[in-house]
């Protein structure tokens, strides 16, 4: 069974509720009459109600299994402004109704009221606007200081410490991020790992310096992170600084880490010291590793918020809705 197939098995076994507040977009309608059908979700569709009317007549999609929170329902919106008020009481009763005339932010605040499960958005909005929309209204777990995603890189003829399979990150949102950032992405990372795919995780903050075989300031960033990292959370395995090879391959990290450590040579997930490496490293691994790479999956917030690619197909969009599923059944 391939990964995606188990994240489908345990997305399946307990559907959980998934608010599309961008109900004028027809893949997203169609990736969640796909998911209603397969029983991988409970779609809920969030905006106005005339509006997802003539959205679902316009796209011909069937609602079976698909419920609607009207936002033009005045009664049920009070109902979600006042619990979020409870919720978030520094936000004022005018700021909640203000943000509110985006439906983002309602399905947002149904989110962190514990309405629903997972907010999936990022067709009409942008990146930058779910997370920050993610931020305002949901906010970071304990002791993240940064939003970061990861992606699930499945490698064909890759024999790692989980097979084929490789964690990376950020290669998508956090551009140039300090050590602290740095730490948070890797402690977030971990999360992720053991939530979606029950990983023991052994991470490694690379570089282009294996224990301090070479020094800069940008190996000082990176062996800084680490240090903040294994402060942050003592019990997960996170090590560096170390090349590349170093951190996948046994007989390299046999050669340059002359000391005992429970990743070099086996770790499952890679964090990159910036956006630049990131972005070329996940299209290396696409373009000449032939590797499929799920994600980005947005992490650090409380609860889980999804964005999308403006060009992900339908297939792709239900397959990131199996995920946050996952992600969300282990969030509770």
């Amino acid at each position: 069974m391939g990964m995606m197939d188990e994240i489908l098995r345990k997305a399946k076994a307990d559907p959980q509720i998934v608010a599309f507040p961008e109900i004028g977009e027809e893949k997203i309608l169609k990736a969640a009459q796909e998911c209603a059908a397969q029983g991988i979700c409970k779609p809920m569709l969030v905006g106005k109600g005339e509006e997802i009317k003539a959205a679902v007549a316009q796209f011909g999609i069937d609602m079976t299994g698909i419920s609607v929170f009207d936002t033009t329902d005045e009664a049920a919106c009070e109902e979600v402004f006042n619990a979020y008020g409870e919720v978030n009481t520094e936000m004022s009763a005018k700021a909640i109704r203000r943000k509110a005339k985006d439906d983002m932010y309602v399905a947002l605040m149904m989110l962190a009221i514990g309405k629903v499960d997972v907010m999936f958005a990022g067709m009409s909005h942008t990146t930058g606007e779910v997370i920050w929309g993610g931020q305002t209204i949901v906010g970071l777990k304990e002791g993240v200081t940064t939003v970061s995603s990861i992606g699930v890189s499945q490698i064909p003829g890759w024999n790692g410490s989980e097979g084929d399979l490789l964690i990376i990150g950020d290669s998508a949102v956090c551009v140039n991020p300090d050590p602290a950032d740095l730490a948070s992405i890797a402690v977030s990372a971990c999360d992720t790992a053991r939530d979606l795919l029950g990983w023991e995780p052994r991470c490694a903050m690379v570089s282009y310096s294996t224990d301090g075989s070479a020094e800069s300031e940008l190996v000082d960033k990176v062996r800084k992170g680490v240090e903040i990292a294994r402060q942050m959370r003592p019990t997960y395995a996170i090590d560096g600084e170390f090349q590349l090879d170093a951190a996948i391959v046994p007989a390299v990290a046999a050669k340059k880490v002359k000391r005992e450590s429970p990743v070099a040579g086996k770790a499952n997930i890679i964090i990159w010291p910036d956006l630049n490496v990131g972005n070329i490293g996940v299209k290396l691994l696409q373009i000449f590793g032939h590797a499929d790479a799920y994600g980005p999956v947005l992490q650090g917030f409380k609860k889980i918020v999804c964005d999308c690619s403006r060009s992900a197909p339908v297939s792709e969009i239900v397959g990131n809705v199996a995920i946050a599923g996952v992600r969300a059944q282990n969030n509770k």
